[in-house]
């Protein structure tokens, strides 16, 4: 076990997250509760503009819950601390983008926590389960979300039966974004954080913003509430000097200088 079970290294406006708890990745009540004070901070932290979660090793991203601290008396119904399992799944208000870079076994929890980032890329070894039917619970946080992610036939099988699933299966089913070498995931998921890094930071809040809310709302309801400014990160786009300056480059046909206000 390492002295920090959670590692973070930061370029510019990009945060990387390492989750770093051998043998697996495993994470008990303690290591949640770091990563929700480290995923707290990134959201509030106006220079950081995009997170990348991935895995120490080249096994394991993350199994999700560590059974064996829970035998130690880690109560599954404990305190995981702000954001809920992982920092990520209950975090509010994260209006920023998370890259989940899968370089291993990804399952139960490990599943969630990934489903929880905004792009999915894996290494091609990696795989996908939620075995959790096989140990008498239930992958709550999956329930929810995997029908809504990908064909409600696959996700209801991985459910009910905790099949295995590779990364090209994964990909099919449009479960991750790209299938990668992993001697390249690091180097793309970096790349496309700094090219949405250097993005408009205000665009992308009212994006997370919008779709998030959205989700579970009919179409027009969601595009009233647009029209009628009830979205936070979209009424401060339309007030920002950024929303100037995107039109000024364009009409001078030069890059815009953003500065997320």
């Amino acid at each position: 076990m390492t002295d920090t079970p959670v590692r973070t290294h930061r370029d510019g406006a990009v945060l990387e997250v390492t989750l770093d708890r051998p043998k697996a990745n495993a994470i008990d009540l303690a290591t949640s509760r770091i990563m929700g004070d480290i995923f707290t901070g990134f959201r509030d932290d106006p220079d950081l503009r995009v997170a990348i979660l991935t895995g120490a090793g080249e096994k394991f991203f993350c199994p999700g819950w560590d059974l064996k601290a829970a035998a130690d008396g880690d109560a599954v119904d404990g305190d995981y601390g702000v954001g809920g399992f992982g920092g990520l799944q209950e975090l509010r208000g994260l209006n920023k983008p998370v890259i989940a870079a899968v370089n291993g076994i990804c399952c139960g929890g490990g599943l969630e926590l990934a489903l929880s980032a905004d792009i999915i890329l894996a290494a091609e070894h990696a795989t996908f389960a939620l075995p959790e039917i096989r140990s008498g619970t239930v992958a709550d946080a999956a329930s929810i979300k995997l029908p809504k992610r990908i064909p409600y036939h696959i996700a209801m099988e991985m459910l009910l039966t905790g099949r295995w699933v590779d990364a090209d299966e994964a990909a099919r089913w449009g479960l991750v974004n790209r299938v990668l070498p992993a001697t390249d995931l690091m180097t793309t998921a970096r790349a496309m954080a700094a090219e949405m890094a250097a993005g408009p930071p205000l665009v992308m809040a009212a994006i997370k913003e919008v779709v998030r809310e959205a989700e579970d709302m009919k179409f027009q309801d969601a595009l009233n509430r647009i029209t009628k400014s009830q979205f936070e990160t979209v009424e401060r786009l339309y007030r920002s000097e950024d929303q100037l300056e995107g039109a000024r480059a364009f009409a001078e046909k030069r890059d815009p200088v953003w500065k997320g206000r």
